[in-house]
C-alpha cells in the first residue's frame, strides 16, 4: 500500500523523517526528529449494513466517486467516537434514509492493498419507504436474482452479498472473514 506521506509532525510541526524508530518497531514510520513524536498510520473502518426487507436487500444507487452510478451496500467511513454498529447505523440513514432495526456482525473483510477494514452488520428494515442523501442516485429493493451483479460497486459488497444470500438459503446466519487480495 502506498502510503499517505505525514509532511509534519501532529504535536509540533516540524517535517518528519522516515525511518524505523529506536524503540525496538520493525517497521519505517513518521518520526518527528524534534519531539521524537512517532506517526502512525492505520487502516480506515468502513461500516455498513445488508439492509433486508422479507426476501429482499437494499442497495444505493452511488451519486460520488469512486464508482459513480454503480450500486453498493450503505456503508461508508467509521468517525471517531463511534462504535461499528453506530456508524453502521448512521451510514444507513445518511445514504438510503432507512430505517432500520441492527442485528449482528455478518462480514469483516480485510482489504490491505488499500489500508481498509470492511464491517457489515445485518439489518431488518422496518419499512420498505427510503428517502436517499446526496451521496446516493436511488435506493432500491433487489431480490437475489434481480440483483445488477455487473453493476456492483466494490468487490466487499459483492462477496457480502454473496454470502448473505448462502446463509439465507441454509437458514442460518454466520459471521464471515474474508481477505481480498
Amino acid at each position: 500500500m502506498q502510503r499517505s506521506a505525514i509532511k509534519h509532525c501532529r504535536n509540533c510541526g516540524v517535517a518528519v523523517v522516515y525511518r524505523i524508530p529506536d524503540d525496538g518497531d520493525t517497521k519505517e514510520r513518521a518520526v518527528c526528529p524534534a519531539c521524537a513524536t512517532i506517526h502512525y498510520e492505520n487502516p480506515l473502518n468502513v461500516v455498513g449494513t445488508v439492509p433486508y426487507f422479507g426476501d429482499k436487500v437494499l442497495l444505493c444507487k452511488r451519486n460520488i466517486e469512486p464508482r459513480f452510478g454503480k450500486w453498493t451496500l450503505p456503508a461508508g467511513f467509521l468517525e471517531l467516537g463511534e462504535t461499528t454498529a453506530q456508524g453502521a447505523l448512521r451510514e444507513t440513514s445518511e445514504e438510503a434514509g432507512a430505517v432500520i432495526e441492527m442485528e449482528g456482525l455478518f462480514s469483516i473483510l480485510n482489504i490491505a492493498r488499500v489500508g481498509q477494514v470492511h464491517l457489515f452488520y445485518r439489518a431488518r428494515l422496518l419499512s420498505d419507504q427510503f428517502d436517499p442523501g446526496v451521496e446516493t442516485i436511488e435506493a432500491r429493493l433487489y431480490a437475489e436474482d434481480e440483483i445488477p451483479w455487473d453493476d456492483i460497486a466494490f468487490r466487499s459488497v459483492k462477496e457480502t452479498l454473496d454470502l448473505f444470500f448462502s446463509d439465507r438459503r441454509r437458514g442460518q446466519f454466520g459471521i464471515h472473514h474474508v481477505d481480498i487480495v
